[in-house]
């Protein structure tokens, strides 16, 4: 499967200084239909390099939904889900459960196994997913908006720009660009500074792969 186009660091992992990273540009992603007609998947990275959707550790991609109906069954995966366009989304779990995400940057966290009905009151909408194999994988998103000063920590850490432009200082490195839908993945982060300067949003996945996995961090 053809691998989106990335900008490689060269910037060794020395104390004050980041570790090699990979700029992706949203633009390079591959859009890949749903077998049912219901939206467009585009995989950002996942672990290991090449994995399916059986075999990853982790996973994050972007979906364009155009309808509303089931959520494909990921048994074993822990998943969490940001609107990112559109006029909300309701996740509704077989249980009672429901998770309404009503405006850009809402999310939702659940079991992939969970029996899931999704509905768009407002049309078709765009997300953002992370998903971890549970047991080999775990970690967390969080919703960074506007300028601020963060550490990153992380065997995999990815800065997806959610809208906007977005300048990032990471230690003493040189300032990184990222546009709407770039990402910039880390390796190996520990206790990483991350200044970021623009009025736009970011969502800041941080996984750690878990002591018996021996999935290949790359």
């Amino acid at each position: 499967m053809s691998k989106p186009q990335h900008d490689a660091g060269d910037t060794a992992t020395v104390p004050g200084r980041p570790p090699r990273y990979t700029l992706i540009r949203g633009a390079s992603l591959l859009a890949r239909p749903w077998k049912n007609g219901g939206g467009v998947t585009r995989e950002i990275a996942a672990g290991l390099d090449g994995a399916g959707l059986d075999d990853f550790v982790w996973r994050v991609s972007l979906a364009d939904v155009a309808q509303a109906g089931p959520f494909s069954c990921f048994p074993g995966v822990d998943r969490t889900l940001v609107l990112l366009a559109g006029d909300g989304m309701r996740l509704a779990q077989d249980d009672g459960t429901v998770h309404a995400l009503a405006r850009p940057l809402d999310l939702a966290a659940f079991a992939g196994e969970t029996a899931i009905d999704a509905t768009l009151p407002g049309g078709a909408t765009r997300d953002f997913n992370l998903m971890l194999r549970r047991g080999v994988a775990e970690g967390r998103v969080e919703v960074w908006q506007g300028a601020g000063r963060h550490r990153l920590d992380g065997d995999v850490v990815l800065l997806f720009c959610a809208r906007g432009r977005l300048e990032l200082l990471l230690g003493d490195g040189v300032p990184l660009v990222l546009e709407a839908d770039d990402t910039l993945r880390l390796d190996a982060a520990t206790a990483l500074d991350c200044r970021v300067a623009g009025d736009g949003a970011l969502l800041a996945v941080s996984i750690r792969l878990l002591p018996h996995s021996s999935s290949d961090r790359s």
